[in-house]
């Protein structure tokens, strides 16, 4: 069975900003999942680094990088047709109330979570609220792996880390998640919002120019 050391010789060396630097590169590629966890367990299991620090290091890096992501969508709606930013204006009031739970959930779990914050960015959604939001998200998932490493043991997140690395689940896993940002994007973009949200949430549906031309 591969080990840790064979995958991640190097991890010993790495360091705090080794651990957000991959957890950057990781983070920062949509739609492909390169998967950053592996070698955070592989630095937990090390221990030459403290577990806390570990996933506030890794947490960080992730963050950094999904912010990128959002900002790009943030001020990729200005390239939108004024029908399409008007239809979006109920969205963007919604998210604007209940975006940081998502964001959070997002982050905190293993989905897709570009799926949900190019949709926060299209809305524009605050950025200091996405970004606090998506850090505790990957802090507390990030502890929770590493200490989780820490206690299950090396022969069973060996197994663990070995799984992670076949290449027809990352296949599966790319294939996947295009999919479900394209159909995201496509009804993110094409839905009449007012009508969906209106339904359950009157209040976003009221009449805000100034709201539309921002």
């Amino acid at each position: 069975m591969v080990s840790l050391g064979d995958l991640f010789p190097f991890s010993n060396e790495l360091g705090y900003l080794g651990i957000l630097l991959i957890s950057f590169v990781g983070s920062i590629i949509v739609f492909i999942p390169v998967p950053y966890v592996p070698v955070l367990l592989a630095a937990a299991l090390s221990g030459k680094l403290d577990p806390h620090v570990l996933a506030v290091s890794s947490a960080a890096g992730a963050v950094i990088a999904k912010t990128i992501i959002f900002f790009a969508s943030y001020y990729g709606r200005s390239l939108l047709s004024t029908k399409t930013r008007k239809r979006m204006l109920p969205l963007q009031r919604l998210v604007s109330r209940y975006g940081w739970p998502g964001a959070f959930v997002a982050a905190a779990t293993p989905v897709p979570d570009d799926v949900v914050y190019i949709p926060l960015g299209l809305a524009k959604y605050s950025p200091w609220k996405f970004v606090t939001a998506t850090f505790a998200g990957k802090v507390a998932m990030n502890e929770v792996i590493v200490w989780s490493a820490i206690f299950l043991g090396r022969p069973l997140v060996e197994d663990v880390v070995t799984n992670t690395q076949d290449t027809a689940t990352l296949v599966i896993l790319t294939v996947a998640s295009v999919a479900i940002m394209g159909v995201v994007i496509y009804y993110s973009l094409k839905v009449d919002w007012g009508k969906i949200i209106g339904r359950w949430f009157p209040w976003a549906l009221k009449d805000d120019d100034e709201e539309e031309k921002s």
